[in-house]
């Protein structure tokens, strides 16, 4: 396999910007399915091949997969600052194709910060991701009025959301409310049983449910950390193998 440390100038956020790229075998033919791995709140694009075997668990696949640089910006457009939604689910998917003997068929997956940027840029572009998974995610960033009224949102925070996040672009519980369900992309979404995001994710589930969208959802025992995100990258690989048909 062969990797790539990718610097490329993002005309969006008006900066040079990195991501690193798994490229497959030499043998392995291509045009390529992709997938976007997407880091947390305190990482970067480096985190993934540092933290976990993932470049060996995608070793043989017809798969390329992008790690980028997204950040704090939790992957969505802010109210005051830059686009990140559109960087990412956009601008960067062109430079990719340009650069890389991709197909049509791609996929997105992210941790924490980054599994809800999944599902923020599975919503937001289902023609370009057809199937998703969020791994421990902060799936209510934007939904939860209490951290507004209890003062809690720090004001990192609030310049992304604004003062009225709930039932906005960047409300997953919106999105899902509001979206096309014949567009949407295969969902999974998994969290760890002690992770503290659990609440959070059992409460998306259910609306998810209440909504009849269709989705795979799993709890394993676990906490926040790459421990977990190690062993249960492997089943969100096979969850997009399975729906992209490599």
């Amino acid at each position: 396999m062969s990797l790539c440390e990718f610097h490329y100038f993002s005309d969006v956020l008006g900066m040079n910007r990195t991501a690193n790229v798994i490229l497959p075998n030499r043998g392995v033919a291509g045009s390529y399915r992709v997938m976007f791995l997407l880091h947390g709140l305190s990482d970067d694009h480096t985190i993934w091949l540092r933290r976990t075997s993932v470049e060996r668990y995608v070793d043989g696949l017809p798969l390329i997969v992008v790690m980028p640089d997204g950040g704090r910006g939790f992957y969505t457009n802010a109210v005051e600052g830059p686009e990140w939604a559109i960087a990412m689910g956009e601008e960067l998917p062109e430079i990719i194709s340009h650069a890389f003997p991709t197909g049509e068929d791609w996929c997105i997956t992210g941790l924490s910060m980054g599994g809800y940027g999944a599902l923020r840029l599975a919503f937001g572009y289902p023609d370009r991701f057809k199937s998703a998974n969020s791994h421990s995610g902060a799936l209510l960033f934007g939904h939860n009025e209490e951290a507004y009224k209890n003062q809690t949102i720090p004001p990192e925070f609030r310049r992304i959301l604004g003062d009225h996040p709930k039932g906005g672009p960047s409300d997953l519980v919106h999105l899902a409310t509001t979206c096309h369900k014949e567009k949407l992309p295969k969902l999974r979404i998994d969290c760890g049983s002690a992770d503290f995001l659990i609440e959070d994710n059992r409460s998306y589930i259910a609306k998810l449910t209440e909504l009849g969208i269709p989705h795979l959802y799993e709890e394993f025992a676990g906490e926040h950390n790459w421990a977990y995100w190690d062993v249960h990258v492997q089943e969100a690989i096979a969850f997009h193998r399975t729906n992209l048909g490599f």
